[in-house]
C-alpha cells in the first residue's frame, strides 16, 4: 500500500490485534452488563474485527492531532454500532474506556447511542440514518481531490443499508470522479433488524454489484486478521482512480454463542447471569480468559 501524506497509526502485528480485539469484545460485553438499556451488541460484535484493524493499523490518525488535515477520515455509516467504535477508539488512545461505561446514553453524554461530532473531537461524521454514509463520503473524499490533500476517506457499512438507492447513487458518484481515496468497508453479517438480508431483500451476487459499478472490490473474512491486515496493505494508493470496497463476510454476535445469527440479539442487555454465560462462551470461543473489564 502507498502511503498517503499524515500521522501513521502504529502498526500493530496480527498477533497484537488479535489480543486488542478481544480486549473489545470483552469490554462489550461489560458495557452491555452495566447500562440500563439496550446496546446493538450484535452488530457491534461483527466489527469488532474491523474497527480494531481500522483504527490499530490502517487508519492514519492521532489522537493527540485530531485537527491534522492530512489524517484520515472514518465514517460510520452503520450508526448503531457507535459503542464498538467509542471503545475501539478508547483502546486506540482518544478518550479513557471508563468515560464510556459512565455516561453511556444519558443526556447530553458524548457517548450517544449514534456518534456526534459535536459531543465528541475525533468523530467526522454524526450518522444514523442508514444509507447516507457513503455519500457523505464522498462528499469529503471529492473536498479532498479539491484540496489537493492525499488523506483517505474510510466508510463502514452494514450490508443492510445497501439495499438503499442512495448507496448506489453515491457508488456511481465515486467511480465518476475516480475517488481511489475512497474506501469502504461492507459488515456482510447477512441480517436485518427482523430478519435476514437474503430473505428480505436480494443482494447477491453481491461483489458482481459492486463491480458494475466500476469499484474495485476486495472479497474478506471480516474476522480474520491476517485478512483483513493483507486487504489494507494491498488497497491501492490514495491518488489512484478507482474507489475500493471491501466486503468483509462476519457473523452477527461473532463469539458468544447464544448471540451469533440469533435475531433476538439485534440489540439487547446482559443481566448478570447472561453476561457471566457471555464472558464464558467468548472464553470458549478465543481461548482467552475473558473477565470483568
Amino acid at each position: 500500500m502507498t502511503e498517503p501524506a499524515g500521522p501513521a497509526t502504529e502498526r500493530r502485528s496480527v498477533a497484537e490485534l488479535e489480543e486488542l480485539a478481544f480486549e473489545l469484545r470483552t469490554k462489550l460485553l461489560n458495557l452491555c452488563g452495566t447500562y440500563e438499556g439496550p446496546v446493538h451488541i450484535g452488530g457491534d460484535l461483527s466489527v469488532a474485527d474491523i474497527l480494531t484493524a481500522l483504527f490499530n493499523y490502517g487508519l492514519r490518525v492521532d489522537p493527540s492531532d485530531l485537527a491534522n488535515p492530512e489524517r484520515d477520515r472514518f465514517i460510520l455509516s452503520k450508526g448503531h454500532a457507535a459503542v464498538c467504535v467509542y471503545i475501539a477508539m478508547a483502546i486506540r488512545g482518544f478518550f479513557p474506556y471508563d468515560d464510556i461505561v459512565e455516561t453511556y446514553g444519558q443526556l447530553d453524554s458524548a457517548y450517544g447511542m449514534h456518534p456526534c461530532k459535536v459531543q465528541l473531537p475525533g468523530v467526522e461524521c454524526s450518522t444514523g440514518s442508514l444509507g447516507h454514509g457513503l455519500a457523505l463520503a464522498v462528499g469529503m473524499a471529492l473536498g479532498a481531490r479539491h484540496r489537493g490533500e492525499h488523506h483517505r476517506v474510510v466508510c463502514l457499512m452494514g450490508d443492510g443499508e445497501t439495499g438503499e438507492g442512495s448507496v448506489w447513487e453515491a457508488a456511481m458518484t465515486a467511480r465518476n470522479y475516480e475517488l481511489g481515496n475512497l474506501v469502504a468497508f461492507i459488515d456482510r453479517n447477512r441480517q436485518l433488524m427482523t430478519g435476514f438480508s437474503e430473505d428480505l431483500i436480494q443482494l447477491e451476487p453481491y461483489p458482481d454489484k459492486w463491480r458494475a459499478f466500476g469499484w474495485n472490490v476486495v472479497e474478506t473474512d471480516g474476522h480474520d486478521m491476517s485478512q483483513l491486515v493483507a486487504a489494507l496493505d494491498a488497497l491501492p494508493a490514495a491518488d489512484s482512480g478507482r474507489p475500493t470496497v471491501v466486503i468483509c463476510d462476519t457473523v452477527k454476535g461473532k463469539g458468544v454463542d447464544f448471540m451469533e445469527r440469533n435475531l433476538a440479539w439485534h440489540a439487547g442487555s446482559l443481566g448478570a447471569a447472561d453476561l457471566e454465560r457471555a464472558y464464558a462462551s467468548l472464553s470458549a470461543s478465543y481461548g482467552r480468559e475473558a473477565s470483568h473489564a
